[in-house]
């Protein structure tokens, strides 16, 4: 079968969804069609690992409502190939799909872990949660594997929950790498203290199903025997499509300051792509809802002949237990980093220098206040330690 769209949008996530509101704001007769390999129309993820556990809100909730938007919808499909030439693209059933305008947001797919068993979920969609929530029920002993922005909400809301929690991580504690180290040490005891056995430097190297459930094989050659396994592994991003088009892929499909690729009819935009961060001086590629929403939305008032560059520069934030954050910018104690406790571990802020310019924010139980920590980063400085300590107000 043929079809021919004025705008076609490859993916079923938060930034397709924001393209399609985008165009159909000031373009109300065109035709738009979504194509995405999910089964489901699309829906915020982050309640995915927070909110739907934690009783605030329900499946029903997430959904997005896109078909709305007058969108024709082709789901639980995928696009096998993109001919740039023709302006069309072939779907897994056979169809053909002509565009005037293409935007990719394929996101990114998990890193698995060498096991296969259906008791072990590779966190990442809405039918993710729906099977882990089947193997998690209150009693039972699941491992969850990675101590980044995943694991660390995934160990919490599954302890919250009354599950059994083995945490297991290569680094010396949650989000090493990421946070101070100090904080990083609190936040092993502070898990420890609502009853998650955390395992740091334990890396995963096997395992196989059993007749109770998985055993896990550690590099170390321990096991560890549980009912179920999730992991938080990090992301790759989806670029396969993007590379067999002959678009440019460095760490993502690369785009320009108007996230369009180097073909003038197609755009990329969320998980998938990779964007210059005029503040950071830097191209860097996010994971999170800003980025995927904020993107989305730009990329599709782009498609539409809106001609501005994209200068948000995303934040996440992320709950852990009674503990929160918010997020802007390079996370990376490779950095010099600044830490400005009002209450150590439990209220303050934390900045990433380099050269005498703040590249990173972390505003630990410190909130509405990621304006201010976008508009330090823009600063050119030079800052230092004495300059930043009280820089952003503590509250």
């Amino acid at each position: 079968m043929e079809h021919a769209y004025d705008y076609v949008i490859v993916g079923a996530g938060m930034s397709a969804d924001a393209a399609i509101k985008a165009i159909r704001e000031g373009a109300p007769e065109a035709s738009i069609a979504l194509i995405g390999d999910e089964r489901e129309a699309p829906y915020q993820r982050p309640p995915l690992s927070k909110d739907l556990w934690n009783g605030d809100t329900d499946d029903a909730d997430i959904m997005l409502e896109t078909e709305r938007q007058d969108v024709d919808m082709y789901l639980d499909r995928s696009v096998k190939l993109v001919d740039r030439a023709a302006h069309g693209l072939r779907d897994s059933e056979g169809d053909l799909f002509r565009y005037k305008r293409l935007l990719i947001a394929t996101g990114a797919e998990p890193n698995q872990l060498p096991i296969e068993s259906d008791r072990v979920v590779h966190f990442r969609t809405h039918d993710d949660y729906r099977r882990l929530r089947e193997l998690a029920t209150e009693g039972q002993h699941v491992a969850v594997v990675g101590g980044g922005f995943i694991g660390c909400e995934l160990a919490a809301s599954l302890a919250g929950n009354g599950v059994k929690v083995s945490w297991l991580f290569p680094g010396e504690g949650p989000g090493a790498g990421r946070f101070p180290e100090g904080l990083s040490e609190f936040l092993t005891g502070y898990y420890r203290e609502r009853g998650v056995q955390v395992m740091p430097g334990s890396r995963v190297s096997g395992g196989k199903e059993t007749d109770h459930g998985v055993e896990l094989t550690l590099e170390d050659e321990r096991t560890l025997a549980v009912d179920a396994v999730v992991a938080g592994l990090g992301v790759t991003p989806r670029t396969e499509l993007a590379e067999a088009a002959g678009l440019r892929v460095d760490d993502g499909i690369v785009v320009d300051a108007r996230l369009r690729t180097q073909d003038p009819d197609i755009w990329a935009a969320g998980d998938v792509a990779s964007f210059h961060a005029m503040d950071l001086g830097r191209r860097i590629r996010v994971e999170h809802e800003n980025a995927a929403v904020s993107m989305g939305a730009h990329a599709g008032r782009a498609m539409r002949g809106e001609d501005a560059a994209y200068t948000e520069l995303p934040f996440f934030y992320s709950d852990l237990f009674d503990l929160g954050y918010e997020a802007v910018g390079v996370l990376d104690t490779g950095l010099e980093v600044v830490e400005d406790w009002a209450e150590p571990y439990q209220k303050g802020v934390v900045y990433y220098l380099e050269r005498g310019r703040v590249r990173g924010v972390l505003l630990w139980n410190v909130w509405e206040k990621v304006d201010a920590a976008r508009q330090l980063i823009a600063m050119p400085g030079p800052f230092d330690a004495k300059s930043l300590k009280g820089r952003i107000d503590k509250g």
